[in-house]
């Protein structure tokens, strides 16, 4: 098994990178799907939130209101550590659990935001990191989320900085461009650094 530790700020193209990978033939983990799964009603996610902040961060239907937790978490790092420690032990389990179902063969990828942040680039035999200029991420952030620019700036410096990103990686993909730019980038690392340590059966043909 090849494992590959995938992260990137916040609106970096992190997911178009995963995408790419899982279209390639890699099994991706997602670490934000299972923490959003972790935290649908009656999952012990949410209970975990609920007993650390009170009742204040539910909808009245009973469901996370993201919106009421970040604004507790964000700008607080006591906070945002809190809730790290509710989130990050139940999505490791998962993430082992899905890890242990690929298979010998699998190229296994963790897309993990807080990677550099939980100190996991360590556990993974390649880190690769997506990333971006912040003010492109303020964009996407404000036109395609619909944060306040203060808000997206405050995401932003809630997480680990290129800098740091970087100094812990052995391919940084940098996403300055079009779309399809990035998805050839992702290409030719996987021709790079996948293909090679592949058994010849699961090379994908290429013309």
């Amino acid at each position: 098994m090849l494992t590959i530790g995938l992260t990137g700020g916040i609106a970096s193209g992190k997911s178009t990178v995963s995408r790419r990978l899982t279209e390639l033939g890699a099994t991706v983990i997602d670490a934000d799907a299972i923490a959003r799964a972790l935290q649908e009603p009656g999952q012990p996610g949410l209970e975990g939130i609920v007993e650390e902040f009170g009742p204040a961060v539910l909808t009245p239907g009973g469901r996370l209101d993201r919106a009421a937790l970040g604004a507790l978490v964000f700008g607080d790092p006591q906070a945002r550590q809190r809730l790290n420690a509710v989130v990050h032990p139940l999505v490791r389990a998962e993430a082992e659990r899905l890890a242990a179902a690929a298979g010998e063969d699998a190229v296994l990828v963790e897309d993990i935001p807080l990677l550099v942040e939980t100190g996991q680039h360590g556990r993974f035999d390649h880190v690769l990191t997506v990333q971006a200029p912040v003010a492109e991420r303020v964009r996407r952030m404000v036109e395609d989320r619909g944060m306040t620019e203060t808000d997206a700036r405050a995401r932003i410096a809630a997480q680990a900085t290129d800098e740091e990103r970087a100094a812990v990686s052995d391919t940084v993909l940098v996403n300055d461009g079009p779309v399809q730019q990035l998805l050839d980038r992702v290409d030719a690392w996987w021709e790079r650094h996948v293909e090679p340590r592949l058994p010849s059966p699961a090379r994908p043909d290429r013309l």
